[in-house]
């Protein structure tokens, strides 16, 4: 990610700091749901309104270190191999790359440009690839 990648997705998130987590739980896990139903299985365990809050401390935690990814790679790493444990494979992460920007373009309306959208894809692909290369056998070893 660029220096200004960085600082793109950091100013668009905090324009959704006033949505509650719920909020984009729903907008997320409804859209996961429609574009990957095979997926809803993975998520019994925890009610949805937790699982929301999860995701955006998660979202948050990474988003204010954008600009130290080494700090959080170890953690990232972890939560993959956690996620794996629950049934999560590798195609995965495509189905929730893109309901995440449909998400975010929902949530950010105007202020959703295609260099923003550059910007996100961008970090979620970052972020996507720390947490499948944490899984193969040579990482988690």
């Amino acid at each position: 990610m660029t220096t200004e990648q960085v600082h793109l997705v950091k100013t668009t998130y905090q324009l959704l700091a006033h949505v509650p987590a719920e909020t984009i739980g729903h907008l997320f896990y409804n859209q996961l749901f429609i574009t990957a139903p095979e997926v809803r299985p993975l998520f019994r365990r925890t009610p949805l309104g937790e699982q929301s809050k999860k995701l955006v401390t998660m979202l948050t935690y990474v988003i204010n270190r954008l600009d130290k990814l080494d700090s959080i790679v170890q953690e990232v790493s972890a939560l993959a191999r956690r996620h794996q444990h629950y049934g999560v494979a590798d195609h995965h992460y495509a189905y929730v790359g893109q309901s995440l920007l449909w998400t975010l373009e929902q949530a950010l309306g105007t202020a959703w440009t295609p260099e923003v959208k550059a910007a996100w894809t961008a970090c979620y692909t970052l972020l996507a690839d720390t947490m499948i290369a944490a899984t193969r056998p040579a990482a988690a070893a």
